[in-house]
């Protein structure tokens, strides 16, 4: 099932592409004219595809169709033309349309081209995985990092997105779980059903029991009519309930026993409705915690934990805040309309920090970069959290992975890292490098040599100014 976004000023077109999608397994959003599609592209997920007419009211495809590649490149684009329009539709092809179709046209038609052009995509997005696989990064929608814990994350995913049975996903609040939960729902086969979240906390207990299981007409002071609830509004596809522990523990048995009977009553009903749901619960709660203290049921726990996934904090996979941070800058560039690129103190200055709210809290930091940056370029002055701290960085707390690690590995990649660095800032010059880490220029020069980073026997001048002497 695709997200296709439908843009027409024609009523009937619209009503009849809307039909003829859902019919065809497509999820499709359709808006009136160019104003609308600009403010759902800038506001939701990227679409899988945008079908849009060339010529409307409030203004032309050619606009939408910039938006959207902006927004995503991956978004294929088909362009709907009248006869005598032919020539503008090829202009819109160079600037990267798909397809153009010409007005009247055939249903199979434009159902043919828009399975040709998602194919397309899902080539480029199956080649882009490989490019970044081989080059040690791994993504997964959203998911993205080349670090240990993050592999492993994405491996499991993949090993258990098209089983049945629940998956728990814990961690620190920021770390990702709702993504994770629609990476499970997309790499399975369930990807064509609907994927719905609900945060068990949001609301209270009467409204949260009608907001999972539904009610009938009448059930309860307002049940003006009848509603089927997420569990049924999920029925073959995911249900996220994020933040369960939040649940109240009469809540928490009747999610236990649709569990265990895969059936709902909703309020006020007399039958039991079969459903056909996989769940996938998150909470940044310690569960077995909550369990010993009585304040989860423990076998509710143990319907939810049939598999355990487990998302790191960001301080333990530093090396994906650059990939990360470049994904972010993307993202809000492309809603704010702008290209920007991020400059080196500026990503030496992200790594360097704690990131308490992990990847929620490093999107912020890039929105607010984003949105406070005057040039092409982000510096440290457009980002007023790394200025208020002063020049002196924050340090980075390390934390031992849990599987341990390799020290005397893990101290030389370090020290490779600090020498290359200290290259950097120093504009190459080896005897102000040596100094900004406080080291001889003989020694600094035999430990570039140590690890392939330069000839120990090298003996150019490197000089830096009057009065400048080895060390």
């Amino acid at each position: 099932m695709a997200r296709i976004l439908v843009v027409d000023d024609e009523p009937g077109l619209r009503e009849m592409l809307s039909v003829l999608l859902r019919r065809a397994r497509h999820e499709a959003v359709c808006v009136p004219g160019v104003a609308t599609a600009l403010a759902r592209i800038a506001n939701d997920d990227p679409y899988d595809l945008v079908v849009t007419d060339l010529s409307m009211l409030d203004g032309t495809g050619m606009t939408v169709l910039e938006a959207a590649r902006t927004r995503d490149e991956t978004t294929e684009v088909v362009m709907i033309t009248a006869y005598a329009t032919t020539e503008a539709a090829v202009e819109a092809m160079r600037r990267g349309a798909y397809d153009y179709v010409q007005k009247p046209f055939k249903n199979p038609e434009l159902l043919a081209t828009i399975d040709k052009a998602l194919e397309k995509r899902a080539i480029h997005l199956e080649n882009e995985s490989l490019r970044a696989r081989a080059l040690g990064t791994f993504r997964m929608g959203d998911l993205i990092g080349k670090s240990e814990p993050m592999k492993r994350v994405m491996t499991l995913i993949e090993r258990i997105a098209s089983a049945r049975t629940s998956v728990l996903v814990t961690g620190e609040s920021g770390t990702g779980k709702e993504v994770v939960a629609r990476a499970l729902h997309e790499r399975g086969d369930r990807r064509e059903a609907p994927f719905m979240v609900v945060n068990c906390g949001a609301l209270p207990e009467a409204l949260m029991e009608s907001e999972l299981f539904g009610h009938e007409r009448g059930a309860f002071t307002g049940a003006a009519g009848r509603k089927d609830g997420l569990f049924r509004a999920a029925d073959r596809g995911t249900l996220f309930l994020d933040e369960v522990g939040e649940l109240t523990p009469a809540l928490q048995v009747k999610l236990l026993r649709v569990l265990q009977e895969r059936k709902v009553r909703p309020i006020g009903g007399e039958k039991e409705l079969e459903v056909d749901v996989r769940v996938v619960a998150a909470t940044n709660r310690d569960v077995e915690l909550e369990v010993r203290e009585g304040r989860f049921r423990q076998d509710l726990f143990y319907r939810l934990n049939v598999i355990r996934l487990v998302m790191p904090p960001l301080r333990e996979r530093p090396e994906d805040i650059p990939l990360l941070a470049e994904h972010f800058l993307v993202k809000h560039g492309a809603l704010a309309g702008r290209r920007l690129q991020f400059s080196p103190e500026v990503l030496r200055w992200m790594a360097q920090q704690r990131y308490p709210g992990n990847v929620r809290e490093l999107e912020n930091v890039v929105e607010r970069a984003v949105t406070l940056a005057t040039g092409p370029r982000i510096t440290l002055a457009d980002l007023p959290e790394a200025v208020d701290a002063g020049s002196q960085p924050a340090l980075r707390p390390f934390t031992l992975p849990t599987e341990g690690l390799d020290l005397d590995a893990f101290l030389a990649e370090t020290e490779q890292r600090l020498l290359l660095e200290a290259l950097e800032r120093s504009g190459g010059v080896r005897k102000r490098a040596a100094r900004l880490v406080g080291m001889t220029f003989r020694s600094f020069r035999y430990r570039l040599a140590k690890y392939g980073l330069g000839d120990a026997d090298d003996v150019a001048d490197d000089a830096d100014g009057p009065g400048d002497v080895d060390a």
